[in-house]
């Protein structure tokens, strides 16, 4: 009988991002039983023909059609959104997404923008050329961060890492998620989603992790961000869908908004005379919260203990809800 065969495209220019020889040969180690093959992304649609586990960034909606044997795509990414769910689901193909891994780098990022707006070092790197002396500017502009409130708008695992982070700097943590903890954890106060309004109004520093789905789409509009508290900063590391940019742009002219740091925006990049691009209170990361020297060993360790849980007939961790939507895999 012929082993099943393991496909995997895991390109990147960082390092940090793509599948070395050692961790090629570790799987191979792991997995006497399996055969692996490695693919660039161009090759993929021509070696699918034979694979039943696909682990890779990218996978598109008709790649489906020539993966006869394919039984599960793994993703070492921590949303989904950029993947055919929905289809997958609907042909009987599992697919899965990566955590645990992506809080550490996700929290220094954020602390690092949150102590960049609450110490004025943003203000500092940006006025140093052109004045002589801004200390006082900086007395009007710093805030404390101890005593200060974080409300984690989709405080799942990422959050969870953000809130340790944020309590060590003697900050108080309010968690929004659909479905919160029956019990106390980690110090942070567990609030349902339809209290989302309610936690933002006490919220010093609002920080937005939610992921991309039909729910989430504008979460963050006029409403929302009016329900802010005045002067408060406000962060995206979800992603750009979840928020209403003009929204946004008006809550920082009318000086309602302290400031904003985003790591993700629509459109991307965004054009050199874009306002938020060249907005005095707008510091933009591109996509870079979870660089992590780490990151493809913590991947490659979760999608071997998920190939070990396939194997044995477990379930899955990871694994992506279908959307509510037709797909058109699905005929009648």
């Amino acid at each position: 009988m012929r082993q099943p065969v393991v496909l995997i495209s895991l390109e990147s220019p960082h390092s940090f991002w793509r599948l070395s020889s050692e961790h090629e040969r570790a799987l191979s180690a792991a997995f006497p039983g399996l055969e692996f093959r490695r693919a660039t992304e161009d090759a993929v649609p021509h070696q699918l023909a034979d694979a039943h586990v696909y682990f890779g960034w990218r996978f598109a909606l008709s790649w489906l059609f020539a993966a006869p044997h394919l039984m599960w795509i793994a993703s070492p990414a921590a949303g989904t959104d950029h993947l055919p769910v929905a289809e997958a689901h609907s042909v009987g193909v599992a697919l899965t997404r990566s955590y645990g891994f992506h809080g550490r780098p996700m929290a220094e990022h954020a602390m690092g923008l949150v102590l960049g707006f609450s110490r004025g070092l943003f203000i500092s790197q940006r006025v140093q050329r052109n004045r002589g002396w801004w200390k006082d500017d900086l007395a009007e502009e710093f805030f404390d961060l101890a005593g200060a409130t974080m409300t984690i708008v989709g405080c799942g695992s990422v959050g969870r890492h953000l809130a340790q982070a944020a309590r060590a700097f003697g900050m108080n943590v309010i968690g929004v998620r659909r479905t919160p903890p029956a019990a106390s954890e980690g110090g942070i106060t567990w609030v349902h989603t339809t209290a989302a309004h309610q936690a933002v109004s006490v919220a010093d520093v609002v920080v937005n992790l939610l992921p991309a789905t039909p729910t989430t789409d504008r979460y963050f509009d006029h409403n929302l961000f009016s329900a802010c508290k005045p002067r408060s900063l406000f962060l995206n590391l979800g992603r750009s869908a979840t928020v209403d940019q003009s929204a946004l742009l008006a809550s920082l002219d009318t000086g309602h908004l302290r400031g904003a740091a985003l790591d993700v925006f629509d459109p991307k990049p965004l054009p050199a005379r874009h306002p938020l691009r060249l907005h005095p209170r707008v510091v933009l990361t591109p996509k870079s919260s979870v660089f992590c020297r780490a990151y493809m060993d913590e991947a490659v360790a979760f999608f071997a203990d998920n190939l070990h849980r396939y194997l044995s007939g477990q379930p899955l961790n990871g694994l992506a809800e279908a959307p509510a939507t037709r797909s058109p895999l699905v005929g009648g």
